[in-house]
């Protein structure tokens, strides 16, 4: 779900890219094509069981809380760790990471409050129509549009003919977190482009922090301060935001962004997976079948999306 790389649109992935492109497939040896794919593959388990550890930790501290601990803990180990220069950025810089930040924190809260309310396969499969949106506005094609049809047909499948099923307020909290992870997908471009390595990301992440440090206090007070939930949201911070970004990165050095985004496009079966194993949350035929139809409408923008940009090459 949030990582700052998944561009569904691959509006993101030049920013973190590397100049020269990766070998051939026809001579790449396979444990070195399927080296980047399997890294991908373990981010997306790595963020939707993080997601799911975040739903068992929220009696303890709510969705909002549970938000704070992530977004501060994971801030604290990416400053650490990449130490970002903080001196001659200019105003343009800092403008571009505060909304970045802005757009990581907005996203986490409403996609938390979502979880807290609805599956976490159905939240994910709701959430992912920004980026797929994103993508239809960027190619501006006929196809795009039969794609969008086609996802728009597994939401209605989704929500049964009506989001009373899902819980209204929990299947809006996870669209609004869709319309900011579309937007976080912008900003995380121009972040990239901006600042060396991942310093642009640690910066972000701390204002994030900041931003929703003030809901999970009110929320959650000193339960904030427990050493065991302490613990558990470290392993939630390490498991959806640090470990993914990480794997993320080191594959997108070598796979190509089509390949990236199509993978991407998989984060709800992901999501659905972990939901049933950690959560015992049962899909019926007709939401596996409406996971599906929103899985096969992303990997099929992105699969347009990148012909066109073969074509134009």
């Amino acid at each position: 779900m949030e990582s700052p790389v998944k561009d569904i649109a691959s509006a993101a992935v030049p920013a973190v890219a590397p100049a020269t492109g990766p070998a051939p497939a026809s001579r790449a040896p396979r444990a070195t094509r399927l080296g980047p794919v399997a890294l991908v593959v373990a981010g997306g388990l790595s963020v939707q069981f993080g997601s799911a550890v975040a739903v068992l930790l929220m009696p303890r501290a709510g969705a909002l809380g549970v938000v704070t601990l992530r977004l501060v803990l994971a801030a604290a180990v990416l400053l650490i760790v990449c130490r970002p220069r903080l001196r001659g950025h200019s105003r343009a810089d800092w403008g571009t990471v505060l909304a970045f930040g802005a757009a990581m924190s907005g996203m986490n809260i409403l996609f938390y409050l979502a979880i807290d309310r609805i599956p976490l396969g159905a939240a994910v499969t709701l959430e992912v129509l920004g980026p797929l949106a994103l993508s239809v506005i960027a190619s501006r094609q006929l196809a795009n549009l039969l794609w969008a049809g086609l996802a728009l047909v597994g939401v209605v499948l989704l929500s049964g003919g009506g989001f009373d099923r899902l819980d209204p307020l929990g299947a809006a909290f996870a669209l609004g977190a869709g319309a900011m992870w579309a937007t976080y997908i912008v900003f995380s471009a121009r972040t990239g482009r901006r600042f060396p390595q991942a310093d642009g990301l640690a910066l972000a992440m701390a204002v994030g922090a900041v931003i929703s440090l003030p809901f999970g206090i009110i929320e959650a007070g000193d339960r904030l301060l427990v050493p065991s939930t302490i613990g558990l949201g470290l392993g939630v911070a390490l498991m959806s935001s640090v470990l993914p970004y990480t794997l993320e990165l080191l594959a997108l050095r070598r796979l190509p962004a089509p390949t990236f985004a199509i993978l991407m496009s998989l984060e709800p079966a992901i999501a659905a997976t972990a939901g049933f194993l950690v959560l015992h949350q049962a899909l019926g035929v007709t939401d596996a079948l409406a996971i599906a139809l929103v899985i096969a409408a992303s990997m099929g923008a992105v699969r347009t999306q990148a012909r066109r940009s073969a074509g134009a090459a």
